[in-house]
């Protein structure tokens, strides 16, 4: 019987207090820390949360590959987490490689464990005006827009969308 003082217990304890500690230092800029955090979180506890985390900070070091790995990594534990799905695509998008990231996305837009999906509606929209199909594209970012429509980046993406249609 776990009476909540588990071993167990006490290391996943830890390990999301220095996620949230690595989070803290993410959100500050101070990437170098974030990262030290984040690979001293999963050593205690590996979840997909911080894999993913982790991953989103070496994509602001420009390190896309490592943040692909992360990303990998954290869909290996937690395949119904739809963050990881949606970051591959964006880095992947940010790689010029617009056919590889649209499965990506769409299996983020499957994904059971997600709460932002205006997030891969918008990403897939950018993917497909990569490939320049604006039409596409339009239908997605309005999704987005469907979901979010404070969403500034769809608004602005929507406007665009529409002057390489018409």
């Amino acid at each position: 019987m776990d009476d909540g003082h588990s071993p167990r217990k006490a290391r996943l304890d830890r390990a999301l207090a220095l996620f949230q500690e690595a989070y803290e230092h993410q959100m500050s800029g101070e990437l170098d820390e974030a990262a030290t955090l984040y690979l001293a979180s999963i050593e205690l506890f590996p979840t997909a949360e911080a894999h993913t985390f982790l991953g989103w900070t070496y994509s602001f070091q420009g390190r896309l590959e490592d943040a692909i790995v992360e990303c990998r990594k954290a869909i290996e534990i937690d395949p119904e987490f739809g963050n990881p799905y949606n970051d591959i695509g964006a880095y992947l998008i940010e790689q010029q490689k617009f056919d590889e990231a649209i499965p990506w996305l769409e299996r983020a837009l499957q994904a059971s464990r997600y709460e932002s999906y205006q997030f891969p509606w918008f990403n897939l929209g950018r993917a497909h005006a990569g490939q320049e199909c604006y039409s596409r594209a339009l239908e997605c970012f309005n999704r987005a827009l469907e979901l979010d429509p404070e969403y500034a980046p769809a608004v602005d993406a929507v406007r665009s969308a529409r002057l390489k249609i018409h």
